[in-house]
């Protein structure tokens, strides 16, 4: 990831209801949420969450597909760790934060330090 995916990516997380559609997609898992389930839970119009489920597609932080009738948002993992990698590596100073790789099972590790 590069500063100018992070921007976007930050930018469309700007807004409230846009996060806080990402953050039900996250805790959805890999399953993610049928459109209606996302206006449910955030009681919010077709219309507005279109408008806001558009903007998380376009930054790259969303996927979505179809299932019968209806559309199924999923949050896109790979971006999410990207960023949060993004993040470590290029700000945080290496005495409170570090990425390394776990040997068991190839997985990153974030260490935070307590200082």
């Amino acid at each position: 990831m590069n500063i100018d995916q992070a921007m976007i990516i930050f930018d469309t997380l700007s807004q409230e209801t846009r996060l806080k559609a990402f953050r039900l997609l996250v805790k959805a898992g890999p399953e993610g949420l049928a459109a209606g389930a996302i206006g449910n839970s955030l009681d919010i119009a077709h219309n507005t969450l279109s408008f806001h489920l558009s903007h998380l597609l376009s930054s790259g932080i969303v996927t979505s597909h179809r299932q019968g009738r209806s559309v199924i948002y999923s949050a896109n993992f790979e971006v999410m760790i990207g960023l949060i990698e993004f993040l470590v590596k290029n700000f945080c100073s290496p005495e409170f934060a570090i990425l390394r790789a776990d040997g068991l099972d190839g997985c990153s590790i974030i260490e935070l330090f307590d200082c």
